[in-house]
């Protein structure tokens, strides 16, 4: 059974415990946010806004996350695993199947031969990340191979000359952080935009 003086000893511990929990609230669950964000928009406002790219005035995607690309005059992205669509934000991840699972072998097999049937002339081997998913799901690059492997198919397509298509493919090609850490890549979105800049695909 609790005395007066216990209840009024609980009490006194009650009221700094709740201004401290208020006091932090305030610290961590407003200020600190709102400081972080404004600065980051001051320094680096184009990623502190999701690195979004915009054409016309609408936005079309993000440096962040890929997108998938069928058409022949268009370099590829690399697969992407999400459900139930390609590249979903929302549900990053990879396939989780093993080197040895059928399912990833048959998936292999059929992103080969759609390589294989947009280019049957090239005999270059095809890159590994052209076939297979990144971890995230999301990854918007490809490498300087993938790339390359691709230039032929894209130059005919669109009716440029190689040189001209590998030209802005280097322009576009990131080189390895602090030049040590890394491979250098592309990021696919920006490299199509800048081909549709250059000339604009047939039929579009």
């Amino acid at each position: 059974m609790q005395t007066p003086s216990t209840s009024i000893k609980q009490q006194g511990l009650l009221r700094p415990a709740l201004t401290v929990f208020v006091a932090l609230s305030l610290i961590t669950g407003l200020a600190y946010p709102l400081l972080t964000t404004g600065v980051a928009r001051m320094l680096f406002p184009h990623q502190a806004a999701g690195s979004l790219i915009e054409r016309d005035g609408k936005v079309i995607g993000s440096d962040l996350i890929g997108q998938a690309f069928r058409s022949p005059g268009y370099f590829w992205s690399r697969p992407s695993a999400t459900a139930p669509m390609a590249y979903n934000g929302g549900a990053s991840g990879g396939s989780n199947l093993g080197p040895t699972n059928p399912a990833l072998a048959q998936a292999v097999q059929e992103r080969v031969a759609a390589l294989r049937a947009a280019d049957p002339d090239n005999p270059a081997q095809i890159p590994v990340d052209l076939v297979t998913a990144s971890g995230s799901g999301l990854d918007p690059h490809i490498s300087a191979a993938a790339a390359e492997y691709q230039v032929r198919r894209v130059a005919r397509a669109r009716g440029l000359p190689e040189a001209e298509v590998r030209k802005l493919v280097q322009a576009h090609t990131d080189s390895p952080w602090l030049g040590l850490i890394g491979d250098p890549a592309v990021n696919v979105l920006p490299l199509n935009l800048a081909l549709d800049a250059l000339k604009p695909l047939a039929g579009r």
